[in-house]
């Protein structure tokens, strides 16, 4: 199924919703329940469909399937007419993890070309780092994913703005899908976690990256107030469940800016799959439904990694193979006060 949390002009009170149709159309999955005179409550949002478990989500599909063949229309909206929010705007937590090892290696040789650029030989400079590993990715990182907390209060949708904190200068996007977990455990085996899979989305981990330098040089890692900023975090359009893929690790992801393709990759690129992540991160901790686990930027999956950066009211697209597009623009708000950039070196 294609999920979604949506609101309709007359109540803007955010329902659980099925694309239908091609995505033309979006159904009330709550009414459509009401409708055919069953138990509502486990429709009344995504959060509460996760929590009631499979036979929620087998009642959801007989729903959806139900109601096509007998075109009950009053449980319907046309897809243009409504305003779809986060597919989850309440997880219970969000970690982004470090997935995809190549970002990490493009971005430090992007650092340190510009670094080197500094040197009277900016060759051998480069030599230099190369030599001393600094181009390099930590072993650490290459056992096993890394992972920040990020900011599960304050998650945008499609269409939504994402709000140019103030004082960054350096704004970037980052090209991420996500899984969503559908049931809980500790100790998970990696051949066991995909039964913990509720479904995937697009997520967009947008970074002020003069403002995250700042970070990574106290030595705090890389999120904080570069990434937890207000409207930064933005999901969607949907979550497609994990059923839906018969190979969820080949899957073509590109990002547009204002139209023009920044980015292109596949999530058959990734060094650390969704399975290791949860494997890894139950180990004496409980996992819980209704989480999400980012993947971390594609290779190439930034502006960071072309040295190119966006600007005030740039669209940004994010588009993932089976899922769809996650459309926002990036606006200064009005107030938003021009001062000197921080040397992020």
């Amino acid at each position: 199924m294609r999920l979604v949390t949506y609101a309709t002009p007359d109540t803007m009170s955010a329902r659980l919703g099925a694309l239908m149709d091609g995505d033309r159309r979006v159904l009330d999955i709550q009414a459509a329940a009401k409708l055919a005179g069953i138990d509502a409550a486990p429709y009344a949002s995504m959060l509460a469909l996760i929590d009631a478990g499979p036979a929620a989500l087998d009642g959801a599909r007989e729903l959806a399937d139900r109601t096509r063949q007998d075109g009950v229309g009053e449980v319907f909206e046309d897809r243009e007419t409504v305003r779809l929010h986060a597919p989850l705007p309440n997880p219970r937590r969000l970690r982004d993890c470090t997935c995809f090892l190549q970002h990490l290696r493009n971005a430090r040789a992007v650092r340190y070309t510009r670094l080197a650029a500094r040197e009277a030989d900016p060759e051998a400079a480069m030599e230099k780092f190369r030599a001393a590993g600094a181009l390099d990715v930590p072993r650490e990182w290459e056992i096993a994913p890394v992972y920040l907390n990020s900011n599960h209060l304050s998650i945008i949708g499609p269409g939504d703005d994402v709000v140019w904190p103030d004082e960054a200068h350096r704004m970037d996007y980052e090209l991420e899908w996500a899984v969503v977990t559908g049931s809980g455990g500790s100790n998970i085996k990696a051949e066991k976690a995909a039964e913990h899979f509720f479904g995937f989305t697009i997520f967009n981990d947008v970074s002020a990256r003069d403002i995250q330098a700042i970070e990574i040089r106290t030595g705090a890692g890389m999120g904080g107030p570069g990434k937890d900023f207000d409207a930064g975090n933005a999901m969607g359009p949907c979550i497609v469940t994990a059923d839906e893929f018969s190979d969820p690790y080949n899957l073509d992801m590109a990002a547009r800016i204002n139209g023009e393709e920044w980015s292109r990759g596949n999530t058959s690129m990734m060094d650390h799959r969704f399975e290791d992540v949860l494997a890894h991160l139950s180990r004496s901790q409980s996992i819980h439904p209704g989480e999400i686990f980012g993947s971390g930027t594609v290779p190439s999956g930034c502006g960071l990694e072309h040295n190119r950066y966006l600007s005030d009211g740039d669209t940004i697209e994010l588009e993932v193979e089976g899922i769809g597009i996650l459309k926002n623009r990036i606006v200064k708000p009005s107030d938003w006060r021009d001062r000197q950039t921080p040397d992020e070196n």
